[in-house]
């Protein structure tokens, strides 16, 4: 099988990474295509990938509206002489669009319920669209749900294990009590009018009161911050979160991988209601407190982080959860390898 996956954020080269190295052990092709966002191109060199190089969307949105068919046909001419059979994704309107030109399957993975003006735009070109469960639309007879998130494609016990060389790297050991807070850029289409964490330096200086703190920021931060920034390479960061005595920020991707790790996780920001992931595992598993409020947010940090066992308390809830879900790589890995047998053919 050739098989196309498609990578527009560096979470998605985490969630494909496993099921690229399966997917090729088992002696199927893969062809990466990849467009520039935040770290996914370090990420993508980091694990030794070869990937095609589709430029980026740019950052407003007009940038994006323009580029939508610009990046389609790089796509379509660079996949086009590999003859692929699947085009695989993170909702991925490209590889929809591509993938439909070229009169292929496409299976992309979403798990972004606000993120409707994406969906919109490739909902009529893939052929398959598979969310967690917990996921809160109803996307038609093309949505498969999977009991899982997408995280535990990368974070499941099977795939990660915590390399603690990466708190000798910061003169840290597991004893140490430390923060990790995240700001995000906003850019996304789905962000639009979205906002999380505003007065950043009083967030941190109240935070550094209790617990040492590291940040990572998909923005430029104020010279009085720059010093709080990581400095371990990004495919380190899970590792670190691994180890950490909290997470705070309004990136949301870290928040789910925090609490999938084991660590305490706190997501700030206006979106908070509208994902299925994060309400499940606030609400079931306790594993993501849920604030819309940075003051209130900051509030709850200040109050948990001065806690003594709560590593464990929430290493806890981790088993608990680990024990519902499934490991999201191996039923991606069997899904695409099976889905010539499964699947209805496109119209």
């Amino acid at each position: 099988m050739k098989i196309v996956v498609d990578i527009n954020h560096p979470a998605h080269v985490h969630a494909f990474k496993n099921f690229i190295w399966e997917m090729e052990n088992r002696g199927h092709e893969v062809l990466i295509t990849a467009t520039e966002k935040d770290v996914a191109f370090t990420l993508l060199d980091s694990y030794g990938f070869n990937y095609i190089n589709l430029g980026s969307y740019g950052k407003s949105l007009i940038q994006k509206l323009i580029n939508i068919p610009i990046l389609d046909f790089k796509m379509y001419r660079a996949v086009k002489s590999f003859k692929p059979d699947i085009f695989v994704g993170l909702g991925s309107i490209r590889a929809a669009h591509a993938s439909f030109l070229l009169r292929n399957k496409c299976i992309l993975f979403e798990d972004t319920e606000h993120s409707m003006e994406q969906i919109k735009l490739y909902l009529p070109f893939v052929d398959t669209i598979c969310t967690p469960s917990c996921f809160k639309r109803d996307l038609g007879e093309k949505q498969i749900r999977y009991n899982g998130y997408h995280e535990l494609a990368y974070l499941h016990p099977i795939n990660f294990k915590p390399d603690i060389e990466v708190l000798t790297k910061l003169g840290l050991s597991e004893n140490d009590t430390f923060t990790i807070v995240r700001f995000v850029s906003w850019n996304a289409s789905h962000d639009v009018g979205q906002h999380g964490i505003s007065h950043k330096i009083k967030f941190v200086k109240e935070l550094e009161k209790y617990s040492q703190v590291f940040i990572t920021s998909e923005t430029i931060l104020d010279d009085e911050l720059e010093k709080y920034r990581i400095k371990v390479p990004p495919e380190q960061l899970h590792n670190l979160l691994y180890y950490a005595s909290l997470y705070i920020g309004d990136g949301g991707t870290t928040a789910v991988e925090s609490a999938i790790l084991g660590t305490p996780s706190i997501y700030v920001s206006s979106l908070v209601g509208k994902m299925g992931n994060f309400i499940e595992l606030e609400e079931k598993y306790g594993m993501i407190l849920n604030y819309n409020n940075p003051d209130k947010a900051l509030e709850k940090a200040v109050e948990i982080i001065q806690k003594s066992n709560l590593k464990n308390e929430w290493k806890n809830k981790r088993d608990r959860m680990l024990k519902d879900k499934i490991d999201v790589n191996a039923f991606m890995v069997n899904f695409v390898e099976n889905y010539s047998n499964i699947s209805v053919s496109r119209v």
